[in-house]
């Protein structure tokens, strides 16, 4: 039973702007400043667990030729151009049928493309134990991430006593709490954070995907018997992996987690970016050639720039790319999206 790497790739980050941009997404971008993009980043953490020729990537169809350039080792008819954003199920059941054709008793994890572990031997272990449990089991494993703080950004899983290798039955998953009761989970102890990292292998996703979304199933047959994947793949149920397949196979006792502490952000905005750079005296976390005077509790990225000098600066985002430029609070952060549709 050989290992695949499903790498979903097709966000358009638009939180993270001017840095993240439609035409070229922060999955595409160095944006921890050391050397590698957020997507060969994510190959990078797979060493040793599968051979590049059983990567796939699922990413929008005008970023195939970034993904090619970021990731050439990747064999070409294993990234797949989404036509249309349809979410995250059909995205995931392409996937799968493609490695059905070629490897039907695969080993599969599914992964974002932009998400931060800073702990990769750490995550190798969890991923291996996951796979060994999957190779003999009909069961979907999430990782789930032990929470360190009463976090309301994240989906929750809850969680039973552990019942092989750490590997823990999933009670219910939850969505993305208030404060307090986000505070209740960090108290309970048996709740932890939905990492969007799947590992299953291929005989029981698809027949999972074929019991509850048959008209998905459906589509992806179809897709493979004629390859027409421009007409059918923007007809497929706009739908996340999590309602159309994770919540009823957890009804069913299906799904499991595995606890894990390697590191993990999945870097959705200034604040969790913040949180994985190294920090001065005062707080601040800068890439590029950045001088900072007078300045507390600063983000500022601008790889870039020939020079940025900023005096005084108390709690605000700096962003410079391609001549764009973004100063803000960063308790306003949510509203960048806002900014950058102006």
């Amino acid at each position: 039973m050989a290992n695949h790497i499903v790498i979903m790739a097709g966000g358009v980050g638009s939180r993270f702007w001017p840095l993240s941009t439609p035409e070229l997404p922060k999955q595409f971008i160095d944006i921890l400043g050391c050397g590698r993009t957020l997507i060969q980043l994510t190959v990078d953490r797979f060493q040793g667990i599968c051979p590049m020729q059983n990567f796939w990537v699922v990413t929008n169809a005008k970023y195939v030729d970034i993904v090619k350039q970021q990731l050439p080792d990747i064999p070409a008819d294993h990234i797949l151009a989404e036509p249309a954003a349809r979410n995250t199920a059909p995205c995931i059941a392409w996937a799968c049928w493609s490695i059905k054709q070629v490897d039907p008793t695969a080993n599969v994890v599914v992964t974002p493309a932009d998400a931060v572990v800073m702990n990769p031997e750490e995550f190798r272990r969890v991923i291996t134990n996951a796979l060994t449990f999957t190779a003999k089991k009909n069961a979907i494993v999430t990782i789930g991430i032990k929470p360190s703080r009463p976090e309301t950004g994240y989906g929750y899983v809850e969680t039973s006593a552990a019942v092989d290798n750490e590997i823990c039955v999933v009670n219910a998953f939850k969505e993305k709490p208030d404060h307090d009761t986000a505070e209740k989970y960090l108290q309970a102890g048996n709740y932890l954070w939905n990492a969007g990292i799947f590992v299953w292998n291929i005989e029981t996703i698809t027949n999972c995907i074929t019991k509850y979304k048959p008209n998905i199933a459906a589509d992806m047959e179809e897709i493979a018997t004629t390859g027409d994947v421009a007409n059918i793949f923007p007809q497929c149920e706009k739908i996340s992996i999590d309602f159309a397949v994770m919540e009823p196979a957890a009804a069913d006792g299906l799904v499991y987690t595995h606890p894990a502490d390697f590191g993990w952000s999945d870097l959705g905005n200034w604040a969790s970016l913040h949180d994985k750079l190294q920090k001065d005296e005062n707080n601040n976390a800068a890439v590029g050639n950045v001088k900072l005077y007078e300045c507390n509790n600063c983000v500022v990225h601008a790889e870039d720039a020939k020079k940025v000098v900023l005096q005084g600066l108390d709690g605000y985002i700096f962003s410079e790319k391609n001549g764009q430029i973004l100063l803000c609070k960063r308790s306003e952060e949510q509203r960048i999206r806002e900014f950058s549709a102006e």
